[in-house]
């Protein structure tokens, strides 16, 4: 029973240093994280990985994933949406290809530059949300920032299937093809049903006048669809993901009496609580106790070149993206560094690379600290620069 001491352990110095973090705006997350760090072996060594722990954190890796998906919505880029994708493809592609060359250039090896390149290629929804309630940016700024987030989700979906297979071996041309003609078949089905069950079924209203029925519904699709994502060849989260993003579109039912969206919104803030103050958590700390680099095996080099591919990429990236469709470079520049954040979904795909041994325990470190360098400076960034463009034009 050691790991429920363990457990109690960890969550006190989490919440006490999210506590701490919350008064400077720094998100959760790098408390989190730095429990693992600071408790496990890279530190003080007094709690080690274990089973129990991993176990647990890789249901709050599920419950994230759901949880992420329940908190976003389709609606969001409904106006904006080609500008949004573009603006996400090419973030991705200028964070991909420094986050490639950098590791290629320290000898790393083209399986660890391509898993390095995918991991830097996303964006943490979560981050740049915050940073857009935080600020009160413009409205079609706002919308093309999560717009684009969310496309960088849709796109992660299908990278870490393209990392599910690297770390198979099955990354040639006819496997590769296979796969993306699965993930493209699994993707389409699972978003049809939502479209006719979810948004547009008058029959659903039994689940959902029950909330116990509902919540329970929701863990069944959860497991079903993380269960069928592992079948077809892609990674259990996936479908975690997809299963939240389908029950959202609950938001889009044409429902006069607003009863679908009152108890989509009642699931998700009960969910919330055991969510964020439990689950969640022990994922991130799990992340932080896994971190042991040998101090030899840091390198401050590396560290600080990739943070210039993660926020460059997107900056680079992004606000090319912008200027396409004619917005002036303030405004380019803006969603370019909005759209430098890192966290949930980049941890799941570091933790999932390090246990397939796709990189090694230095590159996981290194990225580690990268990420919770982009979750900690990309607020502070875009506050500063959204107040230099109010101040040129006052």
């Amino acid at each position: 029973m050691q790991y429920i001491l363990d457990l109690s352990i960890l969550l006190v110095t989490a919440k006490t240093l999210e506590w701490l973090f919350e008064k400077k705006e720094i998100h959760p997350i790098i408390a989190h994280i730095l429990t693992g760090i600071i408790l496990g072996p890279f530190a003080l060594h007094i709690i080690s990985p274990s089973e129990p722990l991993k176990v647990l954190s890789e249901f709050g890796l599920l419950m994230m994933m759901l949880y992420m998906g329940l908190t976003s919505s389709f609606s969001a880029i409904a106006t904006n949406k080609l500008k949004a994708t573009v603006v996400a493809i090419l973030g991705v592609a200028f964070s991909f290809i420094l986050g490639f060359l950098t590791v290629m250039a320290f000898g790393k090896g083209l399986a660890a530059a391509i898993f390095v390149g995918v991991t830097l290629g996303n964006t943490a929804i979560e981050v740049t949300s915050g940073v857009i309630v935080r600020e009160r940016v413009k409205r079609e700024i706002s919308s093309i920032l999560m717009g684009a987030a969310f496309a960088d989700d849709i796109i992660a979906v299908y990278l870490i299937g393209i990392i599910t297979a690297l770390a198979r071996g099955e990354l040639s041309f006819l496997p590769l093809a296979v796969l993306t003609v699965k993930i493209v078949a699994f993707i389409v089905v699972v978003l049809l049903i939502s479209e006719f069950v979810f948004k547009r079924s008058k029959g659903f209203y039994g689940i959902l006048r029950n909330l116990n029925v509902f919540f329970t519904f929701t863990l069944v699709l959860t497991f079903l669809l993380a269960i069928i994502a592992e079948e077809v060849g892609l990674h259990q989260i996936i479908g975690a993901y997809l299963a939240g993003l389908t029950i959202s579109r609950l938001r889009e039912r044409k429902d006069p009496l607003v009863i679908s969206r009152i108890k989509l919104n009642e699931l998700i803030e009960d969910l919330q609580v055991v969510l964020t103050e439990f689950f969640i958590p022990l994922f991130f700390i799990y992340v932080g106790l896994m971190f042991n680099p040998t101090m030899s095996e840091i390198s401050l080099i590396m560290i600080a070149l990739l943070y210039l591919s993660a926020v460059f990429g997107k900056l680079i990236g992004c606000s090319l993206g912008m200027k396409i469709f004619g917005f002036d470079w303030k405004e380019a520049f803006l969603v370019g560094i909005g759209m430098g954040g890192r966290g949930s979904l980049e941890f799941a795909i570091l933790k999932f690379g390090l246990e397939k041994g796709l990189i090694d325990q230095s590159l996981f470190a290194s990225i580690v600290i990268v990420s919770m360098l982009t979750a900690i400076t990309t607020p502070q960034f875009f506050k500063l620069y959204l107040r230099k463009i109010r101040e040129d034009k006052a």
